[in-house]
């Protein structure tokens, strides 16, 4: 049976209205105090939470930051005073729907009818998350292999917190896609997502771009510009390649991601900023520390909840969704339907892909363009081509028969199926090769 969390200071208003709830199939149990909530919070993680947003020791809506840790958990706020500002602000913190007092018992059951229907929709798309995830999609990260899941373990532990990621990785893997996922699986997600790159604005505008300034407060500003923290009001801030901020610019960076608000260049008035700020570097942070392009200060802040991205040679299992995933994408836009040939799968597998996925991305667009109808090894730049050619792995102990058997398909294979070109590279006649695969038909 579900359980319901009612938190009110009126004993008998509690006690009505635990009857009625308990009458729509949820056990109960009541508190009075934010204290209390906290703690029975901690304790049975309720699946739903009905709380008074005026407590004697403080406001209902602070119960959103215990949510953090049971995002399952649908919450009704309760108040005697309510208006549209108030509504909203406990809508957008995540609540499913606000109660009026004095209550009108025939509102409670419908409001706990859209809650049941809510949890109902919220499993479903959990379960079809997971069966997603197993073939390879979560969001629009695309991957099935060990370290991909991994990542979206640490991905769906903290999109519904209000913690600070930091993403590191090699260039090309992703970063940015992973900050869009977090930003979407987040109670952000109606709100602005706003990526900067540090290292592509010019280091004279950078702290205009990210604070704004007031008109003329330097020469050329000749009219108000609201940076990107005012900008991301509400939603989240992306900030990537933050080893290349300038150094100044990191202290004040700091300030605002501790005090929470932001001052325009050339301005006096400090403006709160409710931001999440995600940050991403392709480089080692601590070396980035020890070389002065990170102040360790704003490392310890903005590391709250780290997320290290495999490079693609850690993934290789996943080259194959990947590579079909962007030639659908193609094939779509320019409406056509062509194909990779397996020898050309095998040798993209094989490719130890320096660049990334984004180096596959813009194989795969180049492959696309040059090919007829099936994409084949004479699609792929020479570099990839001559990769160091497919490699047959034997565990000793194999038999020469079985040694033999597997060289000559996996030649042929390499050889997409040209069997004169294949016997040619084994070193053996057209006809010897013919009664093999014959023999191996048989077998």
């Amino acid at each position: 049976m579900p359980l319901a969390l009612l938190v009110d200071d009126d004993v008998s208003f509690a006690l009505g209205l635990a009857e009625v709830v308990g009458r729509e199939g949820f056990s109960t149990k009541i508190v009075h105090t934010l204290k209390e909530a906290k703690a029975e919070i901690g304790r049975t993680g309720p699946d739903v939470l009905l709380v008074d947003l005026h407590l004697p020791d403080g406001n209902g809506m602070d119960l959103f930051k215990e949510l953090e840790a049971s995002p399952g958990t649908e919450v009704v706020l309760i108040t005697g005073q309510a208006t549209v500002d108030t509504a909203v602000e406990a809508m957008r913190r995540g609540a499913s729907d606000y109660l009026v007092k004095p209550v009108d018992f025939a509102r409670v059951k419908q409001v706990l009818t859209n809650v049941a229907r809510t949890r109902e929709l919220k499993e479903q798309i959990g379960n079809l998350r997971g069966e997603l995830r197993k073939l390879g999609r979560f969001g629009p990260l695309i991957g099935a292999s060990a370290p991909m899941q991994r990542v979206y373990d640490l991905i769906a532990k903290v999109a519904q917190t209000e913690a600070t990621v930091l993403l590191t990785g090699e260039t090309g893997t992703g970063k940015e896609l992973v900050a869009e996922t977090i930003h979407s699986l987040s109670r952000r997600h109606k709100e602005p997502f706003l990526p900067i790159n540090c290292g592509a604005v010019s280091p004279n505008l950078i702290e205009s771009e990210l604070f704004g300034h007031e008109r003329g407060s330097f020469t050329g500003a000749d009219r108000m510009h609201r940076g990107y923290y005012e900008r991301a009001h509400r939603g989240t801030l992306f900030l990537d390649e933050i080893t290349e901020m300038p150094h100044e610019l990191q202290v004040k960076l700091l300030r605002v991601l501790e005090t929470g608000k932001v001052t325009r260049i050339g301005g006096s008035e400090q403006m709160p900023v409710d931001v999440r700020v995600l940050a991403a570097t392709n480089r080692k942070p601590e070396e980035a520390v020890a070389k002065g392009k990170l102040r360790e200060d704003l490392l310890y802040r903005l590391n709250v909840f780290p997320i290290p991205l495999p490079p693609l040679r850690d993934r290789r299992e996943d080259v194959d969704l990947l590579a079909e995933h962007f030639l659908a994408l193609l094939n779509r836009e320019q409406d056509t339907s062509k194909e990779f040939t397996r020898p050309a799968l095998n040798r993209l597998r094989s490719h130890n892909w320096p660049g990334n996925v984004r180096e596959l991305k813009n194989l795969v667009h180049r492959a696309f363009i040059l090919a007829e109808d099936h994409i084949g090894l004479d699609c792929l730049p020479l570099g990839v081509q001559e990769s160091g050619g497919s490699s047959l792995n034997l565990k000793v102990g194999t038999s020469l028969g079985e040694a033999e058997r597997r060289l000559i398909l996996a030649t042929l294979e390499e050889c997409e199926g040209d069997k004169k070109k294949a016997a040619e590279v084994l070193g053996i006649s057209l006809k010897t090769l013919y009664n093999r695969l014959n023999e191996y038909k048989s077998a």
